[in-house]
C-alpha cells in the first residue's frame, strides 16, 4: 500500500471525527489531527482503534502517543505492517 492509499484510508477513518471538514479535504502528511482537523484526544484514540482494525495491526501505547500527524501515523502503520509480514 502506497502513501496516497494510506492517506486516503486515514482520511476516510478520520472523517466522522473531524471538526474542520475543509482541512480534511486538503489532508496531507503534514496535517495535524488535533490542531488542523480539530479532533479531540478521545476521538484520536477512536481513529487509532479503527486503523488497527482496518490494517490488522496492533499499535502499542508508545506508538500511539506519537500519532499526532498524518506523516507519523503513516510511518507507524508501515512499520506495524512490516512487522506482521515478518511473522
Amino acid at each position: 500500500m502506497n502513501r496516497e492509499e494510506l492517506i486516503a484510508a486515514i482520511k476516510e477513518i478520520a472523517s466522522p471525527y473531524t471538526g474542520d471538514k475543509t482541512a480534511l479535504d486538503q489532508i496531507n502528511e503534514e496535517t495535524n489531527f488535533i490542531t488542523d482537523l480539530k479532533i479531540n484526544s478521545a476521538n484520536l484514540v477512536d481513529i487509532i482503534l479503527d486503523l488497527e482494525e482496518k490494517f490488522g495491526i496492533e499499535i502499542d501505547n508508545d506508538s500511539m502517543s506519537k500519532m499526532l500527524n498524518v506523516k507519523s501515523t503513516i510511518e507507524i502503520i508501515e512499520a506495524k505492517l512490516a512487522e506482521n509480514d515478518r511473522k
